[in-house]
């Protein structure tokens, strides 16, 4: 899809750039395949605000998408369509036996191509298979970290990692990010890149387009008052200071936070921060 610019009839449209769904689907999503979804505007179970700046929004329908590509039979891609719960383009595709299901679409994928899930299948955009079946050197996308458990990495628009290499059990990839990390060679993947690349290229030219998306105003700790954030207060403009840090105190602007014990760290063998150390 390419991006789209406006003439500056209005101040909302002066630098104006959309991605172009022209030859997405205009319909709506399949029923069977949607249900409810509720805004949380960043609470969690017990009601209190996890994540800053959210709330409002238009009023979305969640479609339900197969990340974990179980059935292994061949289906025929029957659209390409939007979804307003992520940033990637999703693919209705149709199985031999007339089930229906969503996948994330990747790039190149075409109405009318056929996708299949097996042990090892063709390495073609859209085909899933465990990294026990794929050669070296693939793109993938939609990565499972445990096996049976549902694709958790690479989701997003644009974003993909590449099969790297095999160690004992495990499979090698590398992450758009820089990190080099392991997954068990039983875990599942799909073939190719996200779709919709040019996502971060848009500019949404007014607040109000942010709002429809759920996203409130940010306001910078170093404009409010002392009793309001760490940053805030002091004679004329000040800038965070030494240590910047949360309203929470914990540190900020790069500082690391990961716990050093996490399970996970000892299957990243580089991390997505190693090529800033020698600054």
């Amino acid at each position: 899809m390419a991006l789209k610019s406006y003439k500056p009839t209005t101040p909302g449209q002066r630098g104006l750039v959309l991605i172009d769904r022209s030859e997405l689907w205009k319909g709506r999503p399949v029923k069977a395949l949607t249900e409810g979804l509720t805004k949380k505007a960043g609470r969690n179970n017990t009601g209190r605000i996890t994540m800053r700046r959210r709330g409002g929004g238009a009023k979305r329908l969640y479609r339900i998408v197969d990340f974990k590509r179980t059935k292994r039979d061949e289906a025929v891609v029957a659209r390409i369509e939007y979804d307003p719960n992520r940033t990637a383009f999703i693919a209705l595709i149709q199985y031999s036996d007339g089930e229906q299901a969503y996948i994330l679409a990747p790039q190149r994928l075409a109405i009318g191509d056929k996708v299949v899930a097996g042990d090892k299948v063709d390495v073609k955009p859209g085909n899933a298979m465990p990294f026990s079946g794929m050669p070296i050197g693939t793109i993938v996308h939609n990565i499972e970290l445990k096996p049976g458990k549902g694709g958790q990495i690479a989701r997003a628009a644009g974003t993909y990692a590449q099969f790297v290499g095999r160690d004992g059990g495990y499979a090698q990839i590398r992450l758009s990010s820089g990190e080099l990390r392991m997954v068990r060679q039983e875990c599942m993947a799909t073939v190719g890149a996200v779709s919709n690349p040019d996502n971060s290229n848009q500019n949404y030219g007014k607040a109000g387009r942010m709002r429809h998306k759920g996203i409130r105003p940010s306001v910078r700790g170093v404009v409010m008052n002392p009793i309001d954030h760490p940053h805030g207060g002091g004679e004329g403009r000040t800038s965070g200071g030494r240590h910047p840090v949360s309203p929470w105190g914990k540190p900020t602007k790069g500082a690391r936070t990961r716990n050093k014990n996490k399970a996970s760290s000892k299957l990243i063998i580089r991390s997505r921060h190693a090529k800033k150390k020698g600054r």
